[in-house]
C-alpha cells in the first residue's frame, strides 16, 4: 500500500500556486494535503487527436507532484465524450468521431503520459465501464439537476446564439457525462486546464446529488503558443511531446521573448526563485533572451527526451544557426521523375500542406536549393543525386534519385 506523504512548506506553497488558476475549495484541499490523506486525483481525457502538444502536460505535470506524495491519479477516458466533443472554447459543434478513432488515438496516449506520470501508479478508467450500464432513466435524473439557462450562460453559447450558429442538445450532456465520472470514481479532486471550470463544477454538484463529499476542483493556467497565440496545430505554435529533440529544441528557440518566463513556470522543474531571478536578469538586460530560450529548451528537451538528448540539440542547433552547417542528420526523398515544379517538390518531399502553402514560403525567399535562394514558384526543378532542399531555417531535405 502506497504511504501518502504530507508536502512541507515549501511543496505545499509551489503544490497549490505554480502554475495554478483556481482552486476550490482551498483551505479544504490544503487540510487534507497536510492530514496526508490519500485522495482519488482524477483528470478526463478525450483522444480526439493521436498526439499531445506541452500544453496539455501542465496538467499533467501537476498531478505528477501529486502522486510523488502518494496520491492515487485517475485517468478517466473518455470513451464515450470524445464521440461528442467538448464545446469548451468552441464558436461551432465538433465533428463526431466514432468509436474505432478513439481507440485508435488512444494507443499513443499512454506512451506520451507516461513521459510524466509514473504509469505504474496511475489507473486509467473507461467511460464505457459505467455508462454501457446507463439506461433513459438515468439520463432524464442526470438532465433534471440542471437548467438550460445555466448551460447557455457560456461565453461561447453566447457568441453561437448571437452569430446564429446551432448548439446540439447533446452537447450540453458533454458537461453532464464528465459530472457523472466524477461520481462513478469517487474523486476527490479533479484536475483541468482554466477552460474546463464549468465542466468541473458540473461534476460538484452531481457528486452532492448523489450523496457524495463533492470534489475540490484544481484548474492550471492555460499555456500559450510559441507565438503568444492558443497553442494550436492551425497556427503551428504547438511543441509536441513526440517531436524529435532538435525539432523541440528549434521550436523554443524560435518562440518570441515574452513567452520565456511563463514556459519556465509552466514546463520545467526550475525553482522558483531561479526563475524570479531569471526575470529581473531579463528585465535588467544582463541576459541575452535567446541564452535564456537556450536554457528552457535544454530543460523542456531534457523532460521529454533526456540530459544526453537536450545536450545533443543544442549542440545541432549551433551547429546549424552559429556555424551555418548543415544538420549531422536529415531527412531523404527520393524522387519518382527527373523534374518538378518546385510546390510540387516541397509537397512530396512533406516540407509543405499544399500548393499555396508552398508559393508563400517561395515568394517570401524562404526556401534554399543548395544554398541558393529560389523566389519563382513556377520554377521547374531538375532532379540531381544529392541536392539539398532547405525550407525555413530547420527543415532540410536530401533528394535522391
Amino acid at each position: 500500500m502506497t504511504v501518502v506523504m504530507s508536502p512541507t512548506k515549501e511543496q505545499l506553497y509551489e503544490l497549490l500556486t505554480r502554475g495554478v488558476e483556481k482552486i476550490i475549495v482551498k483551505e479544504h484541499l490544503e487540510k487534507r494535503l497536510l492530514a496526508g490523506d490519500k485522495m482519488r486525483l482524477k483528470l478526463g481525457i478525450d483522444p480526439t487527436g493521436s498526439d499531445i502538444h506541452i500544453g496539455h502536460m501542465v496538467v499533467l505535470r501537476k498531478l505528477r507532484a501529486f502522486q510523488e506524495l502518494g496520491h492515487q491519479v485517475i485517468i478517466i477516458v473518455g470513451d464515450y465524450t470524445a464521440r461528442i466533443g467538448d464545446p469548451s472554447g468552441r464558436d461551432k459543434m465538433r465533428e463526431p468521431l466514432t468509436r474505432e478513432q478513439v481507440y485508435e488515438n488512444l494507443e499513443t496516449y499512454q506512451k506520451q503520459i507516461g513521459k510524466v506520470l509514473n504509469l505504474d501508479k496511475t489507473q486509467f478508467s473507461y467511460q464505457s465501464e459505467w455508462f454501457d450500464k446507463v439506461n433513459l432513466t438515468d439520463i432524464l435524473e442526470w438532465a433534471g439537476i440542471f437548467t438550460v439557462q445555466q448551460m447557455i450562460e457560456r461565453d461561447m453559447y453566447k457568441k453561437r446564439i448571437a452569430d446564429g450558429h446551432p448548439i446540439g442538445i447533446h452537447e450540453f450532456m458533454y458537461p453532464l457525462m464528465q459530472g457523472y465520472d466524477s461520481v462513478a470514481i469517487n474523486a476527490d479532486v479533479e484536475f483541468g486546464g482554466s477552460d474546463q471550470e464549468f465542466n468541473l463544477l458540473i461534476g460538484r454538484t452531481m457528486q452532492e446529488h448523489f450523496k457524495q463529499p463533492p470534489q475540490n476542483i484544481l484548474t492550471t493556467s492555460l499555456l500559450v503558443g510559441t507565438d503568444g497565440r492558443k497553442m494550436s496545430k492551425t497556427y503551428n505554435n504547438y511543441i509536441g511531446v513526440l517531436d524529435k529533440p532538435e525539432e523541440m529544441f528549434g521550436k523554443v528557440m524560435s518562440a518570441i521573448d515574452d513567452i520565456i518566463i511563463e514556459y519556465f513556470k509552466l514546463t520545467t522543474d526550475v525553482p522558483l526563485d531561479e526563475i524570479a531571478d531569471l526575470e529581473r536578469d531579463l528585465k535588467a538586460g544582463l541576459i541575452n533572451p535567446r541564452d535564456a530560450k537556450a536554457r528552457l529548451a535544454k530543460e523542456i528537451v531534457k523532460i521529454y527526451h533526456g540530459e544526453i538528448a537536450a545536450v545533443a540539440a543544442a549542440a545541432e542547433f549551433d551547429r546549424i544557426f552559429k556555424n551555418r552547417e548543415k544538420p549531422s542528420e536529415m531527412a531523404e526523398f527520393k524522387a519518382v521523375k527527373n523534374d518538378y515544379l518546385l510546390p510540387d517538390l516541397m509537397i512530396a518531399a512533406g516540407l509543405s500542406k499544399s500548393k499555396a502553402d508552398a508559393k508563400r514560403v517561395i515568394e517570401q525567399g524562404g526556401v534554399k536549393i543548395d544554398d541558393q535562394i529560389v523566389k519563382d514558384w513556377e520554377k521547374e526543378i531538375t532532379i540531381k543525386a544529392g541536392m539539398i532542399l532547405q525550407v525555413g531555417k530547420r527543415k532540410f531535405v536530401k533528394i535522391g534519385k
